[in-house]
């Protein structure tokens, strides 16, 4: 006696990279868009997160934070002073456009004299200037 099945099926990864056996169609996958996050746009959420982290208690300070990133104090300091930025500037880098080709436009070296200054209304004044020169339009 001779039997056939017949059935859709697809391979999904596992844990540990181990390959299944999945029953059913393969899932329809979301387009990717081109390009990459620029890093400091990863800095500004890092920044974030890791001043909710401090404020929830959940880490006791900056320092904690270098030892357990493993970076050092000076670092950690560099990508907090990211909030010192006025907040809508902190929007804007988070939603920086996708670098599709060649460095990105704007690092966070670039943004260090701009926290620095106490008054959000000049940061906004250089970085509008900044963004003239170095982000092209999408």
């Amino acid at each position: 006696m001779k039997l056939t099945i017949n059935c859709k099926i697809h391979f999904k990864r596992g844990r540990n990279g181990r390959r299944r056996l999945i029953e059913g169609e393969e899932p329809a996958s979301s387009p990717v868009n081109p390009g990459n996050i620029p890093r400091v746009s990863k800095l500004m959420a890092l920044a974030i997160k890791l001043e909710k982290l401090v404020n929830t208690g959940k880490v006791r300070d900056y320092a904690d934070l270098a030892r357990l990133g493993k970076v050092s104090r000076a670092r950690i300091t560099q990508i907090m002073n990211l909030l010192l930025l006025a907040p809508d500037i902190q929007e804007e880098i988070l939603f920086l456009p996708r670098t599709v080709k060649g460095r990105d436009p704007i690092c966070e070296r670039d943004l260090r004299p701009i926290a620095a200054i106490p008054h959000w209304n000049r940061q906004r004044k250089i970085w509008v200037s900044m963004l003239k020169e170095r982000v092209t339009p999408r």
